[in-house]
C-alpha cells in the first residue's frame, strides 16, 4: 500500500525525477537558443574627388567586399571608367586604396564615402616595357649597319674598322634582348597597368638616348678609347659582371612573389654570390644596372653614354629611395645596415 502511494505521488508531481537514494530532483531548465545575427550590409557612396558630385550609390554591399569588387560595381553604372582606370580614396587628396583592402577594415561607418579620381587611359606594363626596349634595340642597329641617309652615301652599309664598335653593338643588343626576355618570362608586376601617357615619355627617353649614343659610336670618324684594348677589356668585364648580377637579382625577386599574388617579403641573399649585395643595399638590381652603363661608357668613351648613365642613375636613385622607405615602413625587422642603392653611401 505504501509503495503504491509513493508511485502515485511521483506521477502527480510533474518535473520531479528520481535522484540518488530515490529522492526527486528538478528537471534542468531549457537553454534558450541565441537568435541568429543579422548580416550587416554597408552603403557606399562614391563622389567625384574634384567636384564632390555624387557619381554612384551602392546599396547592400557585403562587409567583406574588397575595393576591387567595389570598382567592378562602380563600372556597371559608369562603363567608361574600367577598374584599372579608377582611383578610390577615403580623402579627396589622400592616397589611393589598394584593390585588396577590405571594406569593413577601413575607418568608415556603415555608410562609407569614397572619392573617385580618373587615372586616365591605361596600358599594361608588359606592353610598355616591350615597346621601351624594342625601340633602342632596333634604332641602334640602324646606325650600326649604317643604313642610307644617316652618314652619307659613301658610308651606306659599310662596316666600322674598330673592334670596339662591334663589341659595343653586341653589348647594347644583349642588354635590351635580356630586358625583353625578362619582361616576358621573369618579371611579376604588382600593378597590371600604368597611364597611357607615360609610354610616350618613356619611349622618348629610351629611344632618344639610343639614337644619340648610336650615332656617335658608329660614326665613321669615331675614335677608339684612349687606353686601347686594356680599357675595353676592363670595361667589358664590368659590363658582363653587372649584367649577370642584374639578372640574378631579378630572379631572386621573382622567387619572392608567387605567381598571381602581391605578396611582399624582405629580400635576402641566396646561394648565388651575385645576390650577396642584398646585405648592403635594398635595390641591388639598380646598382648593377648603373654599373653596366658605367662599364659601357668606359668601353666606348662616349659622352652621350656617360650622360645616359648619369640620368639613369638619378632616376634609379629616386626609385631605390622610395622602395627603401617602403621596406622600412612595412617591415620592423628590416636590416638596418642596408642603403638604397650604393653601399654605405646612398
Amino acid at each position: 500500500m505504501d509503495l503504491n502511494l509513493s508511485l502515485l505521488a511521483r506521477e502527480a508531481t510533474p518535473g520531479l525525477l528520481p535522484g540518488l537514494n530515490g529522492l526527486p530532483r528538478p528537471t534542468p531548465p531549457k537553454v534558450a537558443k541565441k537568435p541568429k545575427k543579422a548580416v550587416l550590409f554597408f552603403e557606399v557612396e562614391i563622389l567625384d574627388a574634384k567636384t564632390r558630385e555624387k557619381l554612384c550609390f551602392l546599396d547592400k554591399v557585403e562587409p567583406h567586399a574588397t575595393i576591387a569588387e567595389i570598382k567592378n560595381l562602380f563600372t556597371k553604372t559608369h562603363p567608361q571608367w574600367y577598374p584599372a582606370r579608377q582611383s578610390l580614396r577615403l580623402d579627396p587628396k589622400g592616397k589611393s586604396l589598394k584593390d585588396e583592402d577590405v571594406l569593413q577594415k577601413l575607418p568608415v561607418g556603415t555608410t562609407a564615402t569614397l572619392y573617385f579620381r580618373d587615372l586616365g587611359a591605361q596600358i599594361s606594363w608588359v606592353t610598355v616595357f616591350l615597346t621601351e626596349y624594342a625601340g633602342p634595340l632596333f634604332i641602334y642597329l640602324l646606325f650600326y649597319f649604317r643604313v642610307p641617309f644617316i652618314y652619307g652615301h659613301k658610308y651606306d652599309f659599310t662596316s666600322s674598322r674598330h673592334t670596339v664598335v662591334h663589341l659595343a653593338c653586341i653589348c647594347h643588343s644583349f642588354h635590351y634582348i635580356k630586358r625583353l626576355l625578362e619582361t616576358l618570362f621573369v618579371h611579376r608586376f604588382s600593378h597590371g597597368t600604368m597611364p597611357l601617357r607615360n609610354i610616350f615619355k618613356n619611349c622618348t627617353y629610351y629611344w632618344g638616348f639610343a639614337a644619340w649614343m648610336a650615332y656617335y659610336i658608329n660614326h665613321p670618324l669615331y675614335t677608339p678609347p684612349t687606353y686601347g684594348a686594356q680599357q675595353v677589356k676592363l670595361a667589358l668585364a664590368i659590363f658582363v659582371i653587372c649584367q649577370l648580377g642584374n639578372f640574378s637579382i631579378h630572379m631572386a625577386l621573382r622567387d619572392l612573389r608567387p605567381a598571381g599574388s602581391k605578396t611582399r617579403k624582405i629580400p635576402y641573399p641566396t646561394k648565388n654570390p651575385f645576390t650577396w649585395l642584398f646585405l648592403l643595399v635594398s635595390c641591388p638590381n639598380y646598382t648593377y644596372e648603373v654599373g653596366s652603363w658605367i662599364g659601357f661608357a668606359i668601353m666606348t668613351q662616349c659622352l652621350p653614354v656617360a650622360l645616359f648613365s648619369l640620368v639613369g642613375f638619378t632616376q634609379m636613385t629616386i626609385w631605390a629611395k622610395g622602395k627603401h622607405r617602403s621596406y622600412l615602413k612595412e617591415f620592423r625587422d628590416y636590416p638596418p645596415l642596408r642603403m638604397p642603392i650604393i653601399p654605405f653611401l646612398l
